[in-house]
């Protein structure tokens, strides 16, 4: 035996027995458990990286474990392939994004084979692929026949330079992850899927998550929402005649005989309507402008004072018919609505 580690020759030949031979391929065998393992798919617009490594030994050490244990595991790899990433660099070398991104997926395809990692390469998907993402199209279709998948204008996160939306975690410090620029909140028409109506089941499964750390369990809670109250209208005094009310959403309907003033985010379109021809008008687009670019961290802090400014309009109680409420335009995020 050779006391001396030859990969290039060791690890060729145990890679290629195990895809002569199929080892990790799956099949259907319904005297064993089942096993899904799926790891975040990589965005083809490189090279595999340290920090891949490092996700995906941490996912073949739990498909091996329990293949050891005798469950009948499935464990596929696939390829994020749509999105700017792969199209921005592209564009920077002079490559069509179709050559670039399936150039990447066979030289990373060829590093995680080398790597050794125990998937079933015939499960293989790319996003990018029509085979594919006609499903996607499919289930969404279904939705949207279903009322479940609606439009509606929303703020969202600009980036003028990649020209798209962002999520809040891909701004960080009021700027793009890809590019650095400034990120700007712009009203767009957005698709929503309308998870509402599954709020119920999804926290009473919740609660058949056994073994989920209790911190986790609250960020699912937290993130479906689900929220019971009224809906109350407070008629707006010398309003404009299109905006005759303002609706407010309240889970405690027995505070609103102590009400002292109607606050309405800086980017709904509420705000232009009540301060038009008023002599508040030009004051408030500047607190506006100035509290749309601040970055949502610091405006969702509940620990900051809040600011505001009056509209020059009042709204009346619905209670007790006081008309001693102000509306005021403050630095708060708009509510999202079912």
């Amino acid at each position: 035996m050779n006391a001396k580690y030859d990969p290039q020759t060791i690890e060729a030949r145990w890679q290629a027995h195990w895809a002569d031979n199929g080892t990790f391929n799956v099949v259907d065998d319904p005297n064993r458990p089942k096993y899904y393992c799926l790891e975040m798919f990589p965005y083809p617009s490189g090279r595999i990286h340290m920090g891949h490594v490092r996700n995906y030994t941490i996912g073949d050490v739990l498909a091996r474990f329990h293949r050891m244990r005798g469950f009948n595991v499935l464990h596929p790899m696939g390829w994020d392939a749509f999105g700017l990433p792969a199209e921005n660099t592209a564009i920077e070398k002079g490559i069509h994004p179709a050559k670039w991104t399936k150039d990447n997926i066979t030289s990373m395809r060829g590093q995680l084979k080398r790597i050794g990692l125990s998937y079933d390469w015939t499960r293989e998907i790319a996003t990018c692929d029509p085979s594919y993402y006609r499903w996607n199209q499919w289930i969404f279709l279904k939705m949207y026949e279903r009322g479940l998948a609606y439009k509606k204008r929303s703020p969202v996160n600009w980036c003028e330079s990649c020209e798209t939306v962002l999520a809040n975690e891909q701004v960080i410090d009021n700027r793009c992850w890809r590019c650095e620029s400034e990120v700007f909140p712009k009203e767009l028409d957005q698709w929503f899927f309308k998870i509402t109506a599954y709020a119920e089941e999804l926290l009473s499964s919740c609660d058949t998550l056994t073994g989920w750390p209790q911190r986790v369990l609250v960020m699912q809670r937290h993130w479906i929402g689900k929220s019971e109250g009224v809906e109350v209208d407070f008629r707006v005094i010398d309003g404009p005649p299109e905006l005759q009310s303002i609706r407010i959403f309240t889970t405690r309907p027995d505070t609103i005989f102590g009400a002292t003033f109607m606050s309405v985010a800086p980017e709904s379109p509420v705000v232009d309507l009540l301060i038009k021809g008023k002599n508040e008008e030009q004051a408030v687009r500047d607190f506006v402008s100035r509290v749309s670019r601040q970055d949502r961290t610091t405006r969702t802090d509940a620990g900051a004072e809040k600011e505001g400014l009056f509209t020059g309009c009042y709204a009346k109680n619905p209670v007790t018919g006081v008309v001693r409420y102000s509306v005021k335009n403050t630095m708060r995020n708009p509510r999202r609505c079912p």
